[in-house]
């Protein structure tokens, strides 16, 4: 399926050169092919990637996000009353499936935010973070890979629980 960041980028474009109508009407197909809530306002660096081509994904039209992020199936970055600001997301930023970042928070550099986690506080760079609301549960440096360089794939098995 094709990435619906590829869209965003073409709309972004057309708003940045001031070329009306064309970036409401990219954003209105975004939405209606991906039910993927995108704004051509938003700033979203290069290299960003969304997973499942971008379905579900909510991102409101303040908010940044930085460089090589990858943001998961129905993850959302959204505001909070009363509050003005909207997230900002640094950059080698992995936020997870169904993950929400609310309120004016900034997300540091090299940061893991785990599925379904409710992110309401500011993470500093380097951390893993999950729950409802998220806490840090680790350090991104102690993983025995880097999530954005993995050059092979692992075939084995996970063990038992036990």
């Amino acid at each position: 399926m094709y990435n619906a960041i590829k869209l965003y980028r073409a709309a972004h474009w057309l708003w940045l050169h001031h070329i009306p109508l064309l970036p409401k009407l990219i954003q209105l197909f975004i939405f209606c092919v991906y039910n993927c809530r995108i704004s051509y306002k938003t700033r979203i660096g290069k290299g960003t990637f969304l997973s499942h081509g971008g379905l579900g994904v909510t991102i409101s039209p303040k908010s940044e996000i930085g460089e090589n992020c990858v943001l998961g199936y129905r993850c959302s970055i959204v505001g909070q009353k009363p509050y003005i600001r909207t997230p900002q997301i640094g950059n080698y930023v992995y936020i997870s499936p169904g993950a929400v970042i609310q309120g004016p928070v900034i997300i540091e550099d090299h940061v893991i935010i785990a599925a379904n986690a409710v992110v309401n506080k500011s993470v500093k760079a380097y951390s893993i973070v999950g729950g409802i609301p998220a806490k840090v549960i680790g350090d991104v440096r102690k993983l025995g890979y880097d999530m954005f360089t993995t050059e092979a794939y692992d075939d084995s098995i996970k063990e038992y629980l036990s």
